[in-house]
This record gives structure tokens, C-alpha cells and sequence, in this order.
């Protein structure tokens, strides 16, 4: 497939004027409400986006974050309006969707490693260490290898315990595609999935906010969230090596120096953020999934003046919860393919 070659950064100043227009005018009121499911690594921004959207439009927007995994299940199933995921689709369950997909990004973002470790304040983690953590091949926080990413550090005689997703999970995948790639006994004994067979028996919380609170409760733990959760959580978030050798945190502007160079194919996924060059090295981008048919003309209306308003207005409230935003060559591809590919069946 053709690469679409862009830079994901926050940075830019987007300016849609005739992408806009076919999609309708946003601030034009309706009244119609639209049910969506799924992935909860966006789920603070949504959020944001669907309380402004109802003041700006009249659209009413319920969205369960159920995780990546049910989101699509729900999809499949025909049941919402529309799903999220961090995980794009794989193509045995697109061939499930009845009405068709079209997929639109709507934030790029990172994955935090959060630990309770009092007196540990910043803690660093190499690409050999974190993987082998997650691997079982770790098993005590006093261990020379990730003593020698800490030297002064007095790091405590204590038994690691991991905590995980309990459901299927676009962050768990964003994560664990990222271990794979760093760690060729991870990948061979573990690997890329929405929800792994994790090695131990780790603490497994739901959603993002259930792995949040079991780190926060639980002393000796490490486990992953979209940052925005290890922020609001006031959670101690690891520095991860990249591959320039650097020891990073996940704020925004790592997070945009690693998607700065993010290639897209032509359905909208992403070809090369598992190990970024640059930046904080564990990111992705989240996707709403719509369909390419509706049952009726005000349920097309509402999803493409939904869409129309999250790449415009809504692109304006990405940064204030520490996501990056849509560029404005790749927003406008993703608005003229709703305008021209989504419809009633």
C-alpha cells in the first residue's frame, strides 16, 4: 500500500475551510443522539469532545469505555453507532462489520509505565529491562540489571508484581507491540495482543482506570495507562530508554517528537510507531470505527457532523489532556472519505 508521509504534531496550526463545508456547517444544531463503545486509552478526551459537541451541534453522544476489544466486538455485533480502539481491526473481524468500516484517527498518545515504589522517584528503565519485567525474567526491584539504570538509586528488596488489563485492550496492544519490538524473547514468548497470556500471575484491573487504582493501592507494582491516567491519578511514571539511548517521560512533547516522522497507509493505520526514533518510545493512535452504511439519513448526518466537528473544534482540546492531534494533510483525506463513503445502505 502507498504511504501517506505526515507529521503528528501538536504544534500545527490547522486550517479546514473547504473540508468543512462538505461536511455540512458544524455549528448547524440537530437533534440526534449516537451510541459508541470501546477503547478507554481516549476515553478523558472523548469525554471533553462530546460535552462540547452537544453545546456546539445539539448531537447527543453516549460512549461506554468498555476497552478496544469490546468496542469492536460491539461493532461487529451492530449494536452502536459507532466503536473506539487503539487496535486497529484485524481483517477476519472486518470481514464481520455488516455495514462496512471506514477508519478515522482522531489523537495520538502515550502509554505510561506507573510503579509504587515510595522513595523512588525517578525511576529509569532501559529496552532491555522493561521487556524482561513483563516477561517474568525480573522478578525482584533490587535486581542488578535494573540497578545498573539507577546508580545511587536505593531501589528496595522487594518481590515486582505487574499489573495488567483484565479485558481486551487497544493500551495493551499500544504496550505490548512495543515490548515485542525491543525484546526478541517478549515478542517469541508473550507478543503484540490486546490481551496477552501474561507469565506470574499478575493483578489485573479493567480499563485504565481499573490498572490506575490497583497501582495507586498496591505497593511494589508496575503497570501501564495512557498518561492522562497516571496524571489525574498522581502516579509516578517511569523514564523510558528510546532508541537514541535517552531516558524519557511521557509528556507531550516526546510524544509528538515520536510521532513527528508516523507514516499512515491509505485506510488510516499507522505503518511505524511500535519503536519510534525519537521521542518517548511507547505511543499510538486511537481510532473512532464508522460505518460505511447507516439505516437512515439522520443517523449519516449526525456521524459525519461528529466527525467533521472532532477534526475541527475538537482537535483544539487534544493538547489540554496531553493527547497530540490530527494533522491537518491527514484530516482532510479522513473528512472527504466520510463525505463520499459513508451513506444509507
Amino acid at each position: 500500500m502507498a504511504l501517506l508521509k505526515t507529521v503528528w504534531q501538536n504544534a500545527l496550526t490547522v486550517t479546514f475551510g473547504v473540508v468543512t463545508i462538505s461536511l455540512g456547517t458544524v455549528g448547524e444544531a440537530i437533534a440526534q443522539t449516537l451510541q459508541g463503545a470501546g477503547a478507554s486509552f481516549p476515553a478523558p478526551l472523548y469525554e471533553r469532545y462530546f460535552q462540547q459537541l452537544k453545546e456546539d451541534t445539539g448531537i447527543t453522544v453516549n460512549y461506554n469505555s468498555v476497552g478496544s476489544g469490546k468496542g469492536i466486538e460491539s461493532f461487529i455485533a451492530d449494536t452502536v453507532d459507532f466503536a473506539g480502539t487503539d487496535a486497529p481491526p484485524v481483517e477476519a473481524e472486518i470481514e464481520q462489520m455488516p455495514k462496512g468500516l471506514v477508519m478515522v484517527p482522531t489523537a495520538g498518545g502515550a502509554v505510561a509505565v506507573v510503579y509504587n515504589l515510595p522513595g523512588v522517584n525517578e525511576l529509569k528503565l532501559s529496552q532491555s529491562v522493561l521487556p524482561n519485567i513483563f516477561a517474568g525474567k525480573i522478578k525482584k526491584w533490587n535486581d542488578g540489571r535494573i540497578a545498573k539504570d539507577n546508580p545511587g538509586v536505593d531501589l528496595p528488596d522487594l518481590p515486582i508484581k505487574t499489573v495488567v488489563r483484565a479485558d481486551g485492550s487497544g493500551t495493551t496492544f499500544i504496550f505490548s507491540r512495543h515490548l515485542s519490538a525491543a525484546s526478541p524473547i517478549f515478542s517469541r514468548e508473550v507478543g503484540a495482543y490486546r490481551k496477552p497470556e501474561w507469565p506470574g500471575e499478575p493483578l489485573e484491573g479493567n480499563k485504565n482506570d481499573g490498572v490506575a487504582a490497583l497501582v495507586k493501592e498496591n505497593e511494589g507494582t508496575i503497570g501501564y495507562v495512557q498518561d492522562t491516567f497516571a496524571r489525574q491519578n498522581n502516579l509516578s511514571t517511569a523514564m523510558l530508554e528510546n532508541l537514541q539511548g535517552q531516558f524519557i517521560k511521557p509528556t507531550l512533547e516526546e510524544t509528538n517528537k515520536a510521532l513527528s516522522g508516523l507514516r499512515f497507509y491509505q485506510d488510516f493505520t499507522p505503518a511505524n510507531e511500535a519503536n519510534p526514533d525519537n521521542g518517548y518510545p511507547i505511543v499510538g493512535v486511537t481510532w473512532l470505527l464508522i460505518k460505511q452504511n447507516y439505516d437512515n439519513s439522520d443517523q449519516v448526518t449526525a456521524v459525519k457532523k461528529m466527525i467533521g466537528w472532532i477534526l475541527n473544534q475538537g482537535q483544539n482540546l487534544n493538547s489540554t489532556l496531553e493527547y497530540t492531534r490530527v494533522p491537518e494533510s491527514i484530516a482532510a483525506k479522513i473528512l472527504d472519505k466520510v463525505e463520499n463513503q459513508v451513506a444509507t445502505k
